[in-house]
């Protein structure tokens, strides 16, 4: 697993926070070597027990591990809330529904002791990664990454929210993406950021081996997946933080 995280040595680590410091969000691309990228893939597209979170206006969102998807009973819990998210999306509030194994509970719960998922959540509050947030954003407090697996799959989406919980350390979201080589434009999964007026001031496409930084709040939200999207874009996400 010493290659799972290797950080691509080539980066412009200056322009890169030239760029973050204009805007407050930036998207490193190739933030991996290839190698690393590869067995990131590997590990979140064929390793990963993917079970289902979705989220309803400001109710606590319903997070459902793999083995409860698979059951009668499950499906049948996940679908109830998928259309709450649905119904709360309708009406113009928060709503989110997407696939997700959460790294950091299951590290903290002994889900899979030893997985690489584990290792994963390592190397992301590892030196060598936190230090390169720090150099990018400017923020030189950062100390730790939470994070989870996700995968937006066909009806998944992301509403339009702003990650406000900066009293608990929340400083710069990511997403780090896997998202297939060649994700069209018209499959969605695309990273927005709005204005006030709700225009769409920038977008990153889901790509391969492409690291998105942002700096929070800042209102955003991830596109609806539509039916015909014949693949899901995996990531790994969560919030780097100060305390």
């Amino acid at each position: 697993m010493k290659t799972l995280f290797e950080l691509n040595p080539d980066l412009d680590r200056e322009a890169l926070a030239h760029r973050f410091a204009q805007h407050g969000r930036v998207q490193v691309r190739d933030v991996l070597t290839p190698e690393s990228a590869r067995e990131m893939l590997a590990v979140l597209g064929k390793g990963t027990p993917w079970g289902m979170v979705t989220g309803s206006g400001e109710a606590k969102p319903r997070s459902f591990r793999a083995e409860e998807v698979q059951t009668p009973q499950g499906r049948e819990a996940v679908n109830a809330a998928a259309m709450e998210a649905q119904q709360s999306t309708a009406q113009g509030q928060y709503g989110f529904r997407f696939a997700h194994y959460p790294i950091l509970t299951a590290v903290q719960e002994g889900w899979q002791p030893g997985s690489p998922h584990e290792i994963i959540l390592e190397h992301l509050n590892a030196p060598h990664f936190i230090g390169f947030a720090r150099a990018v954003t400017g923020i030189d407090d950062l100390v730790k990454a939470d994070g989870q697996a996700t995968l937006f799959a066909p009806n998944h989406y992301l509403g339009r929210h702003i990650d406000s919980h900066v009293a608990e350390g929340w400083e710069v979201a990511y997403v780090l993406n896997f998202a297939p080589p060649g994700w069209h434009p018209d499959w969605g999964g695309y990273l927005m950021f709005l204005d006030e007026d709700g225009d769409v001031t920038e977008g990153f496409r889901p790509r391969f081996n492409a690291l998105n930084l942002f700096k929070v709040p800042q209102t955003h939200l991830v596109s609806y997946v539509p039916p015909f999207a014949p693949l899901g874009r995996v990531a790994v996400t969560g919030w780097l933080r100060t305390k």
